[in-house]
């Protein structure tokens, strides 16, 4: 009878290893993820982790040492190119692997691979758009210069070397969370991540789909109203008042563009799942020595994006006999991308600019979408069949037809995932063959004034604001991109693809992108609004915001004697520009005998208010959400006549309208059978809004950081909550010149004074380490919050027994 008990025990133990190691859904097999030699225990690093090393690698051309300071910043000392991005690979590997894993295998629409089916959609746009086709264009280009390509090989040989070096046990947390393993990196991969960068910078820049809705319904006139091209409170990148040159290009639209483009109200109903975020923007200026107290340029930079765990950003020192650059640099990519050397400090903002338009294509079938109609004749499509590998499902076939114009992002035969009733067809400046790394190449080692517009010549997509400072005492901005040069209107809404009379006609030339140098007053600026007025005499459309460069501008013009104190100072400034031109216009027409004592006690702290979007204020809630509340108001009932519904106009707008004319014609609720005049409509917004107000402060959410609360998530978002931190208390918002919002925000401060030494400071709301169980992880959050900055250590060749340095990395030539 032991027989019977022992066959169970067998059973039950096979059944056991069996379940432990499989996977459960989401759950990874538990057997390896609780092991205790090789399972997540192993990723919990101790407080007095050493970091040392002595590496032999076969791929380095020569030696090398990595010091790495208290705050775990390598500082690369190699003695060629070659092997300095070699290293850079190898650390960006060692501290970052999952995020450059997992954002190029988004970038490419391989999300599937790990999140299953609910990535299909996203991985379907992502390959509807053209995003690998993007990556290798950009290959060709990156291959063509032999030097250039053995740089990238160089940091590819880098990540490998670092992968391959992995043990079970050494993998990070991630992997053995989600159940996959690192794949091998890829010079592609390193495009990959950039078009990923370009699309968040340049794809969410273009409304062509909501203006084609807008323009069903709206009347020509209406719609340059609703959504203007200049602004009336536009303070511009290049001041008011500087002469243009006449322009290189001189597009001409088609005679039949007012019947088959202006005049057609024919509308879409389709819609890009993964829209890059509204608020993706950046603040940056400069100032001459003139208004600083050291007598020499200071430079701020801080690029809004999302914010995340681990940091879209790494910090990193990198040097050699000919360059010594410190800065920030994107994980899965060579070289700084915002920074300073020994001459010159520079930073980056986005132009906003929209470089990507939608093309109506006529298939001959469209099941098929063999041939389609160009130019009175079918032409052959290049078609291109997607492979979507799924996790724990069967393969996805996705089937995408190549135009003239370029990838069929949108058509009839995807009704159930990508909502469509036209075939679209997607013109975007991404797609050209472009090296935009070696833009940061040369950059970090650029000296002069012409030196840095000639490393940024090769910048193509997307477009940045490039700011500029030098030991020399020049200061400059140029925003620089490769733009369409249009017609007036081109590109605003989706325009016929039957022929080439609607194709973009040129690009305006680099020499005519709007820039200064040296300009009289002292201080240059760029916060994501038009780049000029409208004396630049090419129309360029874009989804501008006005209101941060007007904070920044009223303060830069009265300050003098700047300190590097005073620009931390700037940075962190939560003054509302656009709430100061709203106030006098609630106040102005609220009926306040109307209102109940809940809502007269909103409209008091309103009213006393000091205009600060700071983490404890109630009056910045109270406004937020009696303007939100305002332009449903106005504009709900006239934009929902469209189906989709058409888009908000700006907030910007909304002010300079209620400011020009207080009777203008969307005042009125068409949907009631009344006349609302704009007393009715602003104070049923306030009644609205305090039914919100009411239930926030129940819950104790009143205070404005509470109401948004501010939350750096994980990569993976709310798939791993316990990665992220919450509830943080910091104020702000995207029009705001600290423009946190409830994820995302200042990715990175940096202050640098030209002196001699190079003062600078900066901080990044994260850590420099990936990984979870790390005290590096998310260590710098508090400084971030506080407004804190670090005193950037830019290491140099007599520095090697500095108390500064902690560990140290040798690397030496196998």
């Amino acid at each position: 009878m032991r027989v019977v008990p022992f066959i169970i025990s067998a059973v039950f133990s096979s059944a056991l290893i069996v379940g432990l190691n499989k996977q459960w859904g989401s759950i990874p097999p538990m057997g390896k993820f609780l092991h205790p030699q090789y399972g997540f225990w192993q990723n919990a690093e101790p407080s007095s982790q050493s970091f040392d090393a002595d590496l032999s690698i076969e791929d380095l051309k020569g030696n090398a040492n990595v010091y790495l300071d208290e705050r775990l910043v390598p500082h690369v000392f190699a003695e060629n190119d070659e092997d300095l991005y070699f290293i850079q690979g190898y650390l960006h590997a060692k501290f970052r692997l999952f995020q450059m894993d997992l954002q190029t295998k988004a970038a490419e629409g391989r999300a599937s691979e790990i999140a299953g089916e609910k990535a299909i959609n996203y991985d379907k746009e992502q390959r509807r758009l053209g995003m690998r086709f993007a990556a290798e264009n950009a290959m060709k280009e990156i291959e063509k210069e032999a030097a250039y390509k053995k740089l990238f090989d160089a940091y590819t040989n880098g990540v490998n070397t670092y992968i391959n070096s992995l043990t079970e046990s050494s993998v990070p947390l991630e992997y053995k969370l989600l159940n996959f393993q690192p794949e091998k990196w890829t010079n592609l991969r390193t495009a990959l991540l950039l078009k990923m960068m370009a699309k968040m910078l340049s794809s969410g820049t273009e409304k062509d789909l909501d203006y084609t809705n807008a323009k069903a319904i709206f009347l020509p006139d209406q719609l340059k109203k609703l959504y203007p091209q200049v602004p009336d409170s536009l303070l511009p990148i290049i001041p008011k008042g500087t002469a243009f040159e006449k322009p290189g290009i001189i597009p001409v639209p088609p005679a039949n563009a007012d019947s088959l483009y202006i005049n057609n109200t024919e509308s879409v109903v389709a819609n890009e799942i993964s829209k890059p975020d509204i608020n993706n923007g950046s603040n940056n200026w400069v100032v001459a020595g003139s208004k600083t107290q050291s007598g020499v340029p200071i430079l701020s930079n801080d690029p809004h994006l999302e914010l995340s765990l681990p940091s879209i950003w790494y910090e990193i020192q990198l040097q050699t006999p000919s360059s010594n650059t410190y800065g920030v640099s994107l994980p899965g990519s060579p070289f700084i991308i915002i920074g300073f050397n020994d001459s010159i400090a520079w930073g980056v903002t986005n132009s906003q600019r929209d470089v990507k338009d939608y093309y109506d294509i006529k298939f001959k079938d469209d099941k098929t979408k063999e041939e389609y109609w160009f130019n009175g004749e079918w032409q052959k499509s290049s078609l291109r069949v997607e492979t979507i590998k799924v996790k724990g499902g069967d393969d996805v076939l996705d089937t995408v037809a190549y135009t003239v114009f370029g990838p069929v992002m949108f058509d009839k035969s995807h009704p159930d995932t990508i909502k469509g009733n036209r075939n679209l067809a997607v013109r975007w400046t991404a797609h050209d063959p472009s090296n935009e790394a070696i833009t940061f190449y040369k950059l970090n080692r650029a000296s002069n004034y012409d030196e840095y517009v000639e490393a940024i010549k090769s910048f193509e997509c997307p477009g940045q604001n490039f700011v500029f400072a030098s030991k020399s005492g020049d200061i400059a901005i140029w925003q620089q991109g490769n733009f369409p040069a249009r017609w007036d209107r081109q590109g605003l809404f989706v325009m016929p693809g039957a022929d080439s009379s609607f194709m973009w006609q040129g690009f305006i030339p680099q020499e005519e992108n709007p820039h200064i140098k040296n300009p009289a007053r002292g201080f240059l600026e760029s916060a994501n609004q038009r780049p000029a007025d409208s004396t630049y005499p090419y129309f360029i459309p874009g989804s501008y915001i006005s209101a941060r460069a007007i904070t920044i501008e009223n303060y830069l013009k009265d300050m003098n004697a700047i300190t590097p104190d005073d620009m931390m100072k700037l940075q962190n400034n939560y003054f509302n520009t656009l709430a100061e031109d709203v106030r006098p216009i609630l106040l102005k027409y609220i009926r306040e005998g109307d209102l109940s004592s809940t809502e007269k006690k909103y409209l008091d702290i309103f009213r006393n208010w000091d205009l600060m979007a700071s983490p404890d204020s109630k009056g910045q809630t109270i406004y937020q959400c009696w303007f939100d509340s305002l332009e449903v108001g106005i504009w709900k009932d006239d934009l929902t006549r469209s189906n989709p519904m058409a888009p908000w106009p700006e907030e910007q707008t909304t002010m300079e309208w209620l400011k020009r004319d207080s009777a203008f014609s969307f005042i009125d609720d068409i949907t009631t059978p009344e006349v609302e005049t704009i007393y009715d409509i602003v104070t049923a917004a306030l009644k609205k809004a305090s039914v919100n107000l009411a239930k926030n402060e129940m819950e104790g959410k009143l205070e404005w950081s509470k109401f948004k609360d501010p939350t750096i998530y994980h990569l993976l978002k709310t798939a791993l909550p316990a990665f992220a931190r919450t509830g943080l208390h910091v104020g702000g918002n995207g029009n705001i010149i600290n423009a946190v919002t409830h994820s995302h925000g200042p990715s990175w401060r940096m202050i640098v004074q030209m002196s001699t030494p190079t003062e600078a400071y900066g901080v990044y709301p994260g850590g420099q380490s990936g990984n979870p169980g790390s005290k590096f992880y998310d260590d710098y959050i508090d400084n971030w919050v506080n407004g804190k900055y670090f005193k950037l250590w830019y290491m140099r060749e007599g520095d090697r027994l500095d108390k500064n340095i902690k560990w140290t990395m040798k690397f030496k030539k196998a």
